[in-house]
């Protein structure tokens, strides 16, 4: 029995693998419970992090204004 990697879930979850892999791997799904249980946690890590929203402080926003604001050049018309 081959032993797949985090590394070689993670890639599948993503297909990332070729097909001889893919289907190696989702053999190994069907009969190997522990893998089959990492991988499920892999997909709800995925989900999860797809459900996070980013935003930037209020601080780093008025840090980035008020440096534009003072690299201000005007353009000067001829």
């Amino acid at each position: 029995m081959i032993k797949f990697t985090t590394e070689d879930l993670v890639r599948y979850l993503y297909n990332e693998t070729s097909e001889q892999k893919t289907a190696m791997i989702k053999a190994a799904l069907q009969s190997d419970w522990n893998l089959k249980e990492t991988y499920e946690n892999l997909v709800k890590s995925q989900k999860d992090l797809n459900e996070i929203e980013f935003s930037p402080r209020r601080e780093s926003i008025n840090k980035i204004l008020d440096y534009a604001s003072k690299r201000h050049t005007p353009v000067s018309s001829h």
